[in-house]
């Protein structure tokens, strides 16, 4: 009993010291009616670029007002289930080029997989738009594409990918790229410094390996860690710190269990490969992802936060050295699946809520 009471009192001294260093906030809604939207991109004017999953991207000033909405004419994009327009980055060279970055599923059900593509954005849509990876081997299904984008300082960029849902073995085949990471220069070429480069039996654009279905990176300059989480299948879903080589374990070690109630696997450590540095059993479907670096929420600086659609909330985690050191489930009153949480020029945060009617929510300190 006594260890009982003690358990409980860390438990509430924890819960105190997490509300106090939480400020207060509040919503604001910019936005509204989006068909799925998934992902959300600054622009220097202050304009925003924001993607729906049903293929279309759209121009929104600071406000939220549209200046425009476009079905950018991707090569052989698919629209159906998850598979459809995801991610969008501007290049690093973006105030001289204009380019930006767009990944989406492409190809047919029966043979598609992750696609890249770069574009001039002008004033009222897209030029010069050219697909420049294609993920392979093409495959069948309509699940588990990854799809997030992160620069990394050398202005390389990475690609995550997912293992296809029935592939999932292939997570562990070096030869291929599913259920992979991968590293590529801005024009979809492979750089000469990445791990496995002239490696037999290894895919040279391959970063690292063992993932399910990465669907939030984050590169951290001040810290210089890039981070990213996995969705698992029935809990498993991991926060890993990525570096270059590593192989992640999935499906050989996981904490997850299959949807039909089997075991994946036996093991949920094994040797040579890189456990995660935090978890979420039961799954929380964890999607886009933030490490705050803004200037209105002091308290939250160098704080992770983590979207998640099945739980309907979004978790802070704070990093201490790499690890975390707590955890608070957050936004839960918006009772939303959410899909994307980024960080603002402006230091606030932004949402998207994921359905057919979704909201792109803005989170500023209380008045």
């Amino acid at each position: 009993m006594v260890k009982v009471s003690l358990f409980l009192a860390a438990v509430l001294m924890q819960s105190v010291a997490l509300a106090a260093v939480s400020p207060s906030y509040q919503f604001k809604i910019l936005a509204d009616n989006l068909n799925h939207p998934w992902a959300l991109a600054f622009l220097p004017d202050g304009d925003m670029l924001l993607t729906e999953r049903s293929g279309a991207l759209k121009r929104l000033t600071a406000e939220g007002t549209v200046r425009f909405t476009i079905r950018p004419e991707l090569p052989e994009m698919l629209l159906v289930s998850q598979a459809g327009l995801q991610d969008v980055m501007l290049t690093p060279d973006f105030d001289q080029s204009a380019k930006i970055i767009l990944s989406y599923a492409c190809g047919t059900l029966d043979a598609n997989n992750t696609c890249l593509a770069s574009a001039v954005l002008t004033d009222n849509g897209l030029t010069n738009i050219t697909r420049i990876f294609q993920a392979q081997p093409l495959k069948s299904g309509a699940a588990h594409f990854g799809g997030r984008i992160a620069f990394l300082p050398d202005n390389s960029l990475i690609l995550t990918l997912g293992d296809g849902f029935d592939y999932r073995e292939q997570a562990q085949n070096p030869a291929n790229h599913l259920g992979k990471t991968v590293r590529l220069n801005s024009d979809g070429t492979v750089p000469q410094d990445n791990p496995f480069v002239g490696q037999t039996g290894y895919a040279a654009a391959i970063y690292s390996l063992g993932h399910r279905n990465v669907q939030g990176i984050f590169y951290d300059a001040p810290t210089q860690t890039l981070y990213s989480h996995e969705h698992g299948p029935r809990g498993g879903d991991e926060l890993n710190i990525i570096t270059p080589g590593t192989n992640y374990g999935w499906p050989v070690a996981t904490n997850g269990i299959d949807y039909t109630g089997a075991r994946v696997s036996p093991f949920t450590t094994f040797t040579g490969m890189q456990q995660a540095i935090w978890g979420w059993t039961p799954s929380i479907a964890p999607a886009g992802m933030t490490l705050y670096r803004g200037t209105l929420f002091p308290a939250w600086q160098g704080n992770i936060f983590v979207a998640a659609l099945a739980a309907k909330n979004v978790h802070r985690l704070e990093i201490d050295n790499q690890k975390v050191i707590s955890e608070q489930v957050m936004f839960t009153e918006l009772k939303q699946r959410i899909r994307d949480i980024r960080t603002g020029p402006d230091g606030a945060l932004y949402l998207l809520t994921d359905s057919v009617a979704g909201q792109l929510i803005k989170v500023t300190p209380a008045s």
